[in-house]
């Protein structure tokens, strides 16, 4: 829609009896239609009734009744008809208080309006509607024209800012791209909305918005008891000179108004000026931009592996705004035309600032997570990524697989001195170079070798005070602290923040930002993997993990981690040939011992201190143990693999005269009840450890076997084995045993003894199974009667270490970087999370704390699940970028304002405070405007931006000042003139609203509010008036 520009369209409020008038830029003013009385409204029902139709417009005119009904149909149901009632208004209340709004939808014709109801909440009182009847009272909407307590709130509707009203309704087009362009359906508009607050004496004012929805125009009146308000408006592009100023703009008001009485009364201003700071001074920003070519001991431009960066790479602050505000002013206190003004900036009594926040800034820890979790959508392997797989053998060296699997089981120990982190990768690095050049590497040698270092330490040591003592510090024997942060692992089922897991996870993040994207993360992967195959090969336990089984509270890759751990430590004593071995259970030994305890700690407390012994402690003789040796009637009796386990089918009870083998210790206090012998605690095995994915897998299995009767014997069968395993024990360790003595100290509650009389008076004990040990052919007798007594050492293994081993490394060499990506996502955001609070500890920002508890009790419903939906993650990781992003906008602002630096205490904690509000409030006023600490500074930002524009660049700055209507012998003028650099820019806003009360439209009418906002800007000139009439006697 085009625009003229000529000064004669800003002059749409003068002084008239008709009513008011709509002014767009391209047409002029026209009298609209207000009371059912007015000669325009009879024409309209002429029209309604057929007497005539104007050309293009008789459709929408014929619907016209319906429109109105419908309106009043809207405020009658949203309860606005009669008086309204409310409290006077506070100060800021608009902006600290809650606005809501009500909407529906009504039909001009064919053409969708949407209708909304606007308001303050505010709690009803019982006073203020008894008040609202005193005589001569103002109506609610009325009052808020005059009221001074909330003009230019910093965050609300703009009919709000521009008339004050704590209430109102709005009809505006339902689609965005429709506009109510021509005068006369503006005009149609107007008419019905007058009808429609007359038939139902609603006092709720009523606007409609006309011209597309970017100009923001509205019409609109309010009708209360014998009073009418009018709200105008006028938009334009490009201000005539002659209302820039204060005087020009009171002109128009008087004229306006056309008050009879003289002299006029006396008009009170409130006026605010606004100035932008855009030209931030460089050192003024903290941050500086890693250099990502740096590496020296394991940094990467400041960033060590196993930390992740933090903060924004530009100034997160774009702009400064001050408002400068005077607001009481009565006519005459001040000048301000077209050749002076007093409106000085410092002299200002209210200072305000408010803070334009760079649009998504760029800040590192935000740029590390959505990198990583872009892996998590890759579709490659590794060996698409890197070329041929680095793990297998070259096909011409080995033409037979037999030699792969000869090679496997031929004992090849490493010496000492070849362990370092070159030797142990060694192999690794000559097979992938066959296919890949160094130079082609995507890390190289120097990053490598730094992160190899760091996740493996011990690698380093030439182990000059011996292995043992290697193996303690490598196996993570130190107690975890317990705190909060620590164990959020639990909460995010990621990682203990100093696992192997935890460190892998963020060098790979680091590896994917800083060094070679997904290439480097595979190439670092393979080298990983690789490291874990000759760690279990070698019998060197893996750094960085707790011993015991895996914590199902962790994720996935770290509990296979640490099954691998507990089969290189089994291997490990099984290979030195140490007394025993590791899976016959000492139950304080050094794996699995966690989960076996909690089997009999309910039943029998006792048990668990009784075998808290290690190996050492209890073998007294010289046998060592041979996997694959056994006793001759074992061989014959049994055809078991290897001969590891046997002995021909025996009696129930056991032979007293069989040597004991396998014993612990004593139990101490219980005896066997037939021969009467003490007890002995046998040595058992552990049961076998289990990741996650294991237990659901056994889980299915068992559930395969249906409820039928054979189904569940078999399932008993199969959760029997370690039942088992511990009752040959049993027996071996105490010949002559029954099945009493073993569930005494297997299960001491179905062992029920009571104090019975014998024959010959005396109190004695007595004892019997319970109720579910004596339910014929039960699992226990089952598998009592088929326990042979047969030592730990001398049975089948519950844990096949290799076997477990080897599909743990299958299962590592199998991932894909996406599959690690996912695996390492909850360890990055559990990073992330402690990092953003160590950040916060430092500003110390209260809505940043809620936040970040915001954070971990989201990433805890969404992490705990297997595969958790990726738009979840997504706003996950979108929390912590925008926390990440206040808490560089407070340093930013730290910075500007000097908060550290200030030595004072008392004004520091000022400093503070205003820079926590800022981050927080949309606006804070500035204690003690210019002359106040926090206003000292901002004049100063603002004079050494102005040094810096004049100095540096005089040419390109003339334009936009000459441009400027700027007057002379204004301050910024005579201080040009006087030869000194103007303190401040010139004012990118320049907001006015002029009130009084004058009778209207006679002299003896009953004076009413009138109010007139004007904003100015570079580019927009905006007049909205809101005009007051008594309808008494008119």
């Amino acid at each position: 829609m085009g625009e003229k520009t000529a000064h004669i369209k800003v002059l749409p409020m003068l002084p008239r009896t008709t009513g008011p008038t709509v002014t767009s830029c391209g047409g002029s003013p026209a009298p609209v239609p207000r009371r059912h009385g007015h000669p325009a409204v009879k024409s309209l029902r002429l029209l309604l009734e057929g007497a005539g139709k104007s050309p293009g417009s008789g459709r929408a005119l014929s619907f016209t009744p319906p429109f109105i009904s419908k309106i009043e149909e809207v405020l009658n149901d949203w309860k606005l008809i009669g008086i309204s009632s409310g409290k006077p208004l506070e100060k800021g209340v608009y902006t600290t208080g809650a606005w809501e709004e009500k909407s529906d939808e009504i039909s001009f014709a064919d053409f969708k309006f949407s209708i909304t109801h606007h308001y303050l909440v505010q709690e009803p009182s019982d006073k203020d509607g008894k008040e609202e009847l005193v005589e001569d009272a103002l109506p609610l909407p009325m009052q808020d024209l005059l009221c001074m307590n909330n003009d230019f709130p910093p965050r609300a509707h703009c009919l709000v800012r521009w008339y004050g009203l704590r209430e109102f309704v709005v009809i505006a087009p339902a689609a965005n791209n429709d506009a109510v362009l021509s005068e006369s359906k503006c005009n149609l508009l107007l008419s019905s909305i007058s009808i429609a607050l007359g038939n139902t004496g609603c006092q709720v004012p009523l606007f409609v918005q006309i011209h597309h929805k970017w100009r923001r125009m509205y019409v609109g009146e309010y009708q209360g008891p014998g009073v009418r308000t009018d709200f105008e408006m006028v938009h334009l592009r490009k201000v005539p000179n002659q209302y820039t100023h204060l005087s020009g703009l009171l002109d128009i008001f008087k004229s306006k108004i056309g008050c009879p009485l003289t002299p006029l009364p006396p008009v009170s201003m409130a006026i605010r000026l606004t100035y932008v700071l855009q030209d931030w001074q460089q050192y003024f920003w903290p941050q500086q931009p890693p250099d990502i070519d740096a590496l020296v001991g394991g940094e990467v431009g400041g960033l060590e592996f196993g930390k992740l960066p933090f903060g924004a790479c530009e100034d997160p602050i774009s702009e400064l705004h001050l408002a400068t505000t005077w607001p009481h002013l009565t006519e005459g206190i001040i000048v301000d035309n077209d050749v002076y003004s007093d409106l000085d900036p410092i002299q200002a009594p209210q200072w305000s600032v408010r803070v334009r926040k760079a649009d998504n800034p760029q800040c590192l820890l935000g740029d590390f997570l959505t990198e990583f979790f872009k892996l998590c959508r890759r579709k490659e392997s590794t060996d698409e990524i890197l070329g041929r797989s680095a793990f297998e053998e070259e096909g011409k060296e080995v033409a037979d697989i037999t030699h792969a699997l000869s090679k496997l089981t031929e004992p090849a120990p490493v010496p000492i001195h070849k362990l370092s982190v070159s030797n142990m990768v060694h192999s690794a690095k000559k097979k992938i170079r066959k296919h890949r050049g160094v130079d082609e590497s995507p890390l190289n040698n120097e990053v490598l070798n730094t992160i190899l270092l760091f996740l493996f330490p011990d690698a380093a040591d030439k182990l000059a005070d011996g292995f043992e003592s290697r193996t303690s510090t490598s196996a993570g024997n130190n107690p975890p602290p317990e705190n909060e942060d620590y164990n959020l692992f639990s909460q995010f089922k990621s990682a203990p923040s100093d696992s192997l897991t935890y460190k892998l996870a963020l060098c790979l993040c680091m590896i994917n930002f800083y060094h070679g994207g997904v290439k480097g993360v595979a190439h670092l992967w393979q080298e990983f993997v690789l490291e874990m195959r000759y760690r279990w090969e070698n019998n060197y336990l893996i750094p960085g993990l707790a011993n015991g089984p895996p914590d199902l509270r962790c994720c996935l890759l770290h509990q296979k981690l640490q099954m691998l751990n507990c089969c290189i430590e089994r291997k490990k004593a099984r290979d030195e040939g140490k007394k025993g071995s590791v899976f016959d259970r000492s139950p304080g030994g050094t794996c699995g011992d966690t989960g076996r305890g909690a089997d009999h700690s309910g039943d029998n407390p006792d048990k668990e201190k009784e075998v808290g012994k290690s190996w050492e402690s209890w073998s007294d003789s010289e046998e060592e143990f041979f996997e694959c040796l056994s006793d001759t009637e074992d061989l014959k009796g049994n055809g078991q693999e290897n001969g590891k386990k046997g002995g021909a089918k025996e009696g129930n009870k056991e032979p007293v005269n069989i040597k004991p083998e396998g014993r612990l210790h004593p139990h101490g206090k219980l005896t066997l009840l037939h021969p009467g012998e003490p007890l002995y605690i046998p040595i058992t095995q552990e049961p076998a450890p289990m990741t996650e994915d294991l237990l659901e897998e056994q889980s299915e299995v068992l559930a395969k076997l249906g409820t039928s009767a054979e189904g569940a014997h078999l399932r008993a069968r199969m959760q029997s084995a370690c039942l088992l395993s511990d009752m040959e024990s049993f027996k071996a360790a105490n010949p002559g045993c029954c099945l009493e003595d073993f569930v005494r100290w297997y299960s001491p509650r179905d062992y029920i003894e009571e104090e019975v009389v014998d024959e010959k008076g005396n109190i004695v004990i007595k004892g019997e199974l319970s109720a579910r040990m004596k339910i014929p052919s039960n699992m226990w007798v089952e598998a009592w009667e088929t326990a042979k007594p047969v030592p730990a050492r001398r049975q089948k293994r519950l844990f096949d270490d290799t076997r477990e081993a080897e599909k743990v490394l299958h299962y590592l060499a199998v991932q894909k970087p996406a599959d690690l990506a996912r695996h390492l996502l909850p360890c990055i955001i559990h990073a992330a999370v402690l990092k953003v609070k160590e950040e916060e500890a430092i500003e110390d920002i209260s809505s940043v704390k809620k936040i970040i508890k915001q954070i971990i009790s989201h990433s805890s419903k969404v992490l705990r699940f297997p595969s958790p939906e990726d738009k979840k993650l997504e706003e996950i990781i979108a929390q912590i970028m925008s926390v990440e992003a206040i808490i560089a906008r407070a340093r930013s602002l730290k910075a500007k304002f000097g908060v550290e630096k200030c030595e004072n205490e008392e004004e520091k904690e000022d400093l503070q405070r205003f820079v926590n509000c800022l981050l927080e409030q949309p606006e804070v006023s500035v204690l003690g405007a210019g002359r106040g600490p926090a206003g000292s500074i901002i004049h100063k930002l603002f004079v050494s931006a102005q040094r810096l524009t004049e100095s540096s660049d005089e040419v390109s700055a003339a334009p936009p000042l000459d441009e400027e209507p700027r007057r002379p012998g204004s301050s910024e003028e005579r201080r040009l003139q006087a030869g000194a650099v103007s303190d401040f820019p010139p004012p990118t806003g320049r907001e006015v609203i002029l009130r009084t009360s004058v009778p209207r439209p006679a002299p003896y009418s009953k004076p009413l509010p009138q109010r007139m906002y004007s904003v100015l800007t570079r580019e927009d000139f905006r007049l909205a008036g809101a005009f007051s009439a008594d309808t008494t006697f008119f």
